[in-house]
């Protein structure tokens, strides 16, 4: 019986040990690099475990602005301390001097450091070191002391719905690159031009600062620090984006101050169609990545009401009825059955777009569509407003689209169009810009450039070229045109013409823009979005100077009430402080 239990237990040792065998051999040979449920990497675990690491680089290209400026991210010069120095005799009171702190600061954040770390300045940053300093804590070749330029994330990123923000790898559903090693830790990106440029943007390495430890967290190989970059000296790359990081923020400090709530603002370039700035709000809040805040409002479909009379105007020049002598009651709402809102009494169709006369609009609308009933969607191509606005082409032989979740735009519910064409109670408020007209912010300010430069169709580019670290070119991206038909020179002229009388008409909607040092064109517009709730969009886009156009801008507040202002003196602000930009010294030529 004892020999049968002594058997036993035998049996029992063994069948432990092999189990612990087979746990070993997993750990060790077999999911070393994705183990558990959480894809841990233990070769990295373990490196981590006997070294203390300090990441100067996370290695994951950076954002800049179209003048080299940072978005994202700061590059600082900043002094690095690691903690084995509690227990080394060195000249603290040198490196104190040097960098302008005291001696008892300085030895009272090694104390308490188990980690090695930037020493921060007295508001919590870390601190930045001049050419001089920087050359001469170096100079002093002290172990664990260093000068060095370390690229810490901002805490707010201009443009940051533009630019998105980034997961770790470990985070995704789907695994986004099948074929290639790729650590769990690694940041990916989750939207915005993060996502778009991803693949070009992935870390191919770490820059870091590493020294190995023993158990008690004491030197394992005497005080070398070891300094560590990825073996591909071409990488991280750089977006260059065609941001002015300048405007971009006193675009956002603009559209703060005037309160907007869910809004705001884009502004391209006319000649080049690139975004100088583009401000969505509500703001993007690192702490709720996936909140309203990541939504890009400005590349969503939006109700532009009365900014698209542009579409039909544009039509009613080439149809011949712009030029007519006639006048229009204003007095009436858009089916003549009820008075308007605004009485206008009787104008004729150049004075009834400046005043934003529905009737007029709605009038002309219908006229058109009963002998040409695509009118709507053919004049909204022509400037823009259907299919993309953003750069989108082949890059390597692969597709891209600059922009992120950018949204087309469209005139007609699709289950439904062809009886709404053939209605003309539809007809009338589809000419105004309500029913089911939906475009974007972006669409709208490119139908402004476009306009602007005579008719020519553009595509919208947020980022110009990609290069690699050293400034050699990774890709750079042509000026594209968009396909279809295009606006009239002709047309185009008369817009210009009927879009300026918006502002230069003593009766125009936009009359108070009449002051600025820029003489603007433009249109506005208030669009209905929910008949119960009296939510409304509030618009102006334009562009500027009128004579010598340089800008296109649109302004809006989204899903507002009758009781907050209306975007006109928030279009004014910006004009002003590019004006205030681009002539420092106050010339008023324009």
């Amino acid at each position: 019986m004892r020999k049968k239990r002594i058997s036993w237990v035998g049996i029992g040792i063994m069948v432990i040990l092999g189990v612990l065998v087979v746990r070993l051999v997993q750990i060790q040979l077999i999911d070393t690099e994705s183990f558990s449920s959480h894809e841990i990497n233990l070769i990295e675990a373990s490196v981590k475990q006997r070294s203390q690491i300090l990441t100067l680089d996370d290695g994951r290209g950076k954002f800049y602005d179209r003048n080299g400026d940072a978005l994202a991210h700061e590059e600082v010069p900043t002094l690095v301390l690691f903690p084995f120095l509690k227990s080394m005799s060195w000249p603290s009171g040198k490196i104190a001097a040097i960098v302008g702190v005291s001696e008892q600061k300085l030895m009272s954040e090694i104390e308490a450091a188990k980690e090695p770390f930037p020493l921060k300045d007295n508001d919590g940053l870390p601190l930045t070191l001049t050419a001089e300093q920087t050359k001469s804590v170096n100079a002093l070749k002290i172990p664990g002391v260093f000068a060095v330029r370390e690229k810490f994330y901002t805490k707010d990123t201009p443009a940051a719905q533009l630019i998105g923000s980034t997961i770790k790898y470990s985070s995704l559903k789907e695994k986004r690159y099948p074929e290639r090693e790729i650590s769990n830790d690694t940041r990916v990106g989750y939207n915005g031009l993060q996502n778009t440029f991803d693949e070009f943007l992935l870390s191919d390495g770490e820059s870091q600062l590493v020294f190995h430890v023993d158990a008690k967290s004491g030197p394992l190989f005497g005080v070398d620090v070891k300094y560590v970059e990825p073996a591909n000296p071409l990488y991280p790359v750089k977006v260059i984006t065609t941001i002015d990081k300048s405007i971009q923020e006193e675009a956002e400090r603009i559209v703060d101050a005037h309160g907007i709530k869910k809004g705001g603002i884009v502004l391209l370039n006319i000649e080049t169609s690139e975004v100088l700035a583009m401000v969505s709000r509500p703001a993007f809040l690192k702490s709720d990545p996936s909140g309203e805040g990541s939504i890009n409002y400005m590349l969503r479909q939006q109700t532009p009401g009365s900014v698209f009379k542009t579409v039909t105007a544009a039509a009613a020049i080439d149809y011949g009825l712009e030029a007519q002598q006639r006048t229009f009651d204003c007095n009436q709402g858009i089916d003549g059955n009820r008075p308007a809102q605004r009485k206008l009494g009787q104008l004729t169709f150049k004075d009834s777009f400046a005043q934003s006369c529905n009737k007029t609009i709605a009038e002309v609308g219908q006229e058109m569509a009963k002998t040409h009933p695509d009118y709507l969607e053919q004049y909204a191509e022509k400037l823009g407003l259907i299919g993309l606005s953003g750069w989108n082409g082949e890059v390597y032989h692969s597709p891209v689209t600059q922009l992120f979740k950018e949204e087309s735009g469209q005139i007609w519910n699709q289950k439904n169009a062809d009886q709404q064409k053939k209605d003309m109670r539809m007809v009338a408020k589809s000419a105004i810009g309500q029913q089911d007209v939906q475009v974007s912010p972006l669409a709208i300010a490119n139908m402004m450039a476009t306009i602007a430069r005579g008719g020519e169709k553009r595509m919208v580019k947020a980022v110009s070229k990609v290069e690699f670290s050293n400034g050699a070119s990774v890709f750079q991206f042509p000026d594209k045109t968009i396909g279809g038909e295009s606006l009239a020179p002709y047309t185009a002229m008369k817009m210009q013409e009927l879009l300026r009388t918006v502002v230069s008409s003593e009766q125009g909607t936009g009359h108070s823009l009449a002051t600025l040092p820029y003489e603007v064109a433009g249109k506005t517009g208030t669009a209905q979005t929910n008949l119960e709730t009296k939510k409304l969009n509030k618009w102006f886009a334009g562009y500027f100077p009128y004579k010598n156009p340089r800008y296109a801008l649109v302004t809006v507040s989204l899903d507002t009430n009758e009781n907050t202002e209306n975007v006109v003196p928030l279009f004014a602000d910006l004009v002003q402080a590019i004006y205030t930009k681009n002539h420092p010294a106050g010339n008023m030529t324009q």
